[in-house]
């Protein structure tokens, strides 16, 4: 018996074992490279490998560098909130109100935009939202406006809108694959019960397709925070992004841990956000969930979000007086790594899955 398992253990292993070198050497070995750039400095054209913290040191209390984090954040939240908002209903109309005959159109038309170049697309844009563009001569021959709008092209509301057009399709297709995997008989027993269309909707079919929307933030949110192309193209000064200043150090200044440091800081700020964010999510909805759901419940789940959302803003508006520039990131980041790690542990998933 255990010769057996011994030789099943083997032919696991040899099969396993060229995926497993395949990911060490393209993905282990390059994020170790990094990571350890980040503890050398540049000497004018060579590398000191003398080991230092003098890059975090600089990257923590430098605003600049702050401020392009933060602005990736916000930037890669709202590109996320809006691809997704925008997915559901797609998905949702093509799962539940077209013909199963039709479906797969549907879905080849929304891949329609992968057969384009993504920089071909931006440029688009650019037209697209400029001073004389469609947008702009559409609103004045209309009347609505009487001079071009100035905030739609060069700052970050341009990189916004071209990054959620650009993905889009990532978000519309794990939802709706998601969706198809739910039962209907679900659903019919909902309504036999009593429950209405809406309620039907938020109690069964929202929480059931919670995988699917929570693939789409991940893929949407990862992505979009380390975006380069984009920003350069069409966000201008206002939308500048962390990528471009990665982009900066490394080619322009020469001055690769540097690089490697923020890249290091981009990581873990995107690790830390999602897991904040999906973990509080979970915890709202048990709030919601203790007290019966309805109008106290999203009563209840608010106002802790608000809470939780208030006390890292009070902290970033005011952590510099109160920690120091460099105490201000540590504070937060051990806020909401601390809230994310104690809400895996004592509170179990939901009914959404979360």
């Amino acid at each position: 018996m255990g010769q057996g398992l011994t030789s099943e253990a083997k032919r696991g292993l040899t099969m396993v074992s060229p995926p497993l070198i395949f990911a060490l050497l393209l993905l282990a070995a390059p994020l170790l490279t990094i990571i350890l750039f980040s503890f050398w400095t540049q000497d004018f054209l060579t590398i000191n490998r003398t080991f230092t913290v003098e890059n975090y040191t600089e990257a923590l209390t430098d605003p600049l560098y702050r401020t392009l984090l933060l602005r990736s954040l916000r930037i890669a939240g709202f590109v996320t909130l809006a691809t997704v908002v925008l997915a559901f209903p797609i998905a949702y109309y093509i799962s539940f109100h077209v013909r199963p005959e039709r479906k797969a159109l549907w879905i080849f038309l929304i891949t329609i935009p992968f057969w384009t170049s993504y920089l071909i697309r931006i440029f688009l844009w650019r037209v697209i939202l400029a001073f004389d563009g469609p947008v702009n001569g559409t609103l004045i021959e209309l009347g609505v406006i009487d001079t071009p709008l100035p905030w739609i092209l060069y700052n970050a509301n341009a990189v916004v809108i071209t990054l959620a057009h650009a993905f889009a399709p990532f978000a519309i297709l794990p939802i709706f694959v998601s969706l198809e995997k739910i039962d209907r008989s679900l659903l019919e027993a909902a309504r036999d019960l009593g429950e209405n269309a809406v309620m039907t909707f938020l109690r069964v079919t929202l929480p059931l397709a919670m995988p699917g929307v929570l693939a789409a933030v991940l893929i949407v949110f990862i992505p979009t925070v380390g975006d380069y192309v984009t920003p350069r193209l069409v966000g201008g000064s206002g939308g500048t992004m962390i990528a471009n200043m990665i982009y900066v150090q490394i080619f322009d200044l020469s001055n690769r841990p540097m690089g490697a440091t923020l890249a290091v800081f981009a990581m873990l700020a995107v690790t830390i956000t999602l897991a904040w964010a999906i973990l509080h999510v979970r915890f709202w909805v048990h709030l919601n969930d203790r007290v019966g759901g309805g109008l106290a419940g999203l009563g209840l789940a608010g106002a802790a979000a608000a809470v939780d959302i208030g006390i890292l803003w009070l902290i970033l508006r005011n952590g510099d007086a109160w920690f120091g520039p460099a105490g201000t990131l540590g504070v937060m980041a051990a806020i909401m790594a601390g809230g994310a790690i104690a809400i895996a542990i004592f509170l179990p998933k939901g009914r959404w899955g979360l």
